[in-house]
């Protein structure tokens, strides 16, 4: 087991993936991690669909124009999911979900990456959500936040640099502005 800030340093997006399945136990541990992600007022606004099927995960990598295609050479794929009338804070709960299975698979030393969903287009009609909620039988009100492929990483690559870590961006006691500092 790494400790956390290697973990966070080694986590990175990965979009290539080898064409095998991941074991029943790192999908569970994968599936744990977001089952115990804390929620706003312990309201367990998320729900989660695990995608295997090989056919699916295409319909999947079509869910918007650009930047999902991946989605599909994928070991499995989870549609993260909220109910925005459980709280306001679906999204803030499912992307706390989310976040806490990418770094369970990383852990596991499992690739993964965020496909963003919510306020995108499928088409000129269409949501990504909507198309997505039509595919996988979804139903109102629930409402999809993201798409998190994973499969075993294709080739390694380099970890975070933290001497490239961007500290202007952090402000203590107040806001300061770039020519206050």
């Amino acid at each position: 087991m790494q400790d956390f800030n290697t973990l966070l340093i080694n986590r990175r997006s990965y979009r290539k993936y080898l064409d095998e399945p991941l074991s029943g136990d790192a999908v569970q541990l994968i599936l744990e991690a977001a089952l115990l992600s804390p929620t706003s007022k312990n309201k367990h606004s998320w729900e989660f669909v695990v995608v295997e099927d090989k056919e699916t995960l295409t319909k999947l990598s079509n869910c918007k124009s650009h930047s999902a295609t991946f989605v599909a050479d994928a070991a499995l794929a989870i549609v993260v999911l909220g109910n925005p009338l459980e709280t306001d804070a679906w999204i803030e709960d499912a992307s706390i979900a989310a976040i806490n299975m990418q770094l369970q698979a990383e852990e596991l030393g499992i690739g993964s990456c965020w496909v963003q969903v919510r306020n995108r287009e499928f088409s000129e009609t269409i949501t990504s959500g909507e198309y997505i909620n039509d595919l996988l039988d979804i139903p109102m009100p629930m409402e999809v936040l993201c798409i998190i492929p994973f499969g075993n990483k294709e080739k390694p690559r380099s970890p975070n640099n933290v001497d490239n870590l961007l500290w202007e961006k952090v402000h203590i006691g107040k806001y300061k502005f770039a020519q206050d500092q």
